[in-house]
């Protein structure tokens, strides 16, 4: 019999909390079995491995930081949008580091299809049109803002910048301020 009050909603949102505290790679079903004092098998009628809980936690992240997102990008365009966006990755990953990590994890084609992860493209070509970056140019732009977003954030989650001047904000103002020059004078493409 499962134990009163496990759903795996509450498993997930536990698992969740587990991943900021030690780590996404760190989130076991055995892991979070020791924190509820439960065994282990008492866990499976709600998931069915590690894998599933960290598709969930990844599922449940998606979620969190496109709904952030939504809302900070309200009524916002061009640099304003930017900004907002950038933002909300880069607070979202120091609030919620296992989280903001789960964000990455590799879900199959079906489950990213029907994912968050499609609102996070979109909010990103909504920035992208203010620009007036089209196809298939998009799609390039999408790629850069992504990877500066989460490699900045990567780097200086991980202390990457902590042991030099200038502060890693006034870098960051200064990579936004970059990325909205660049894309206000996105090159043409070259005809083949």
């Amino acid at each position: 019999m499962a134990r009163v009050g496990l759903t795996p909603e509450r498993l997930t949102l536990a698992g969740a909390e587990l991943a900021d505290e030690i780590g996404f790679d760190e989130v076991t079903v055995s892991e979070l079995a020791r924190r509820f004092d439960v065994k282990v098998a008492s866990l499976y009628s709600h998931v069915r491995n590690s894998q599933d809980l960290r598709t969930r936690i990844a599922l449940l992240a998606l979620e969190e930081l496109a709904d952030r997102g939504a809302a900070a990008l309200a009524g916002r365009a061009g640099k304003d949008a930017l900004t907002a966006l950038a933002n909300v990755y880069r607070d979202y990953a120091r609030e919620h580091p296992g989280r903001y990590a789960a964000t990455r994890f590799r879900l199959d084609p079906q489950t990213a299809a029907a994912s968050a992860g499609g609102r996070h493209a979109q909010m990103t070509r909504a920035i992208l049109r203010g620009y007036d970056v089209i196809e298939p140019d998009q799609t390039h732009a999408v790629r850069l803002l992504g990877s500066v977003f989460h490699g900045y954030v990567s780097l200086e989650s991980a202390g990457g910048f902590s042991h030099s001047a200038p502060d890693s904000q006034e870098s960051w103002e200064r990579i936004l301020d970059a990325l909205d020059a660049l894309l206000r004078n996105w090159p043409e493409h070259p005809p083949r």
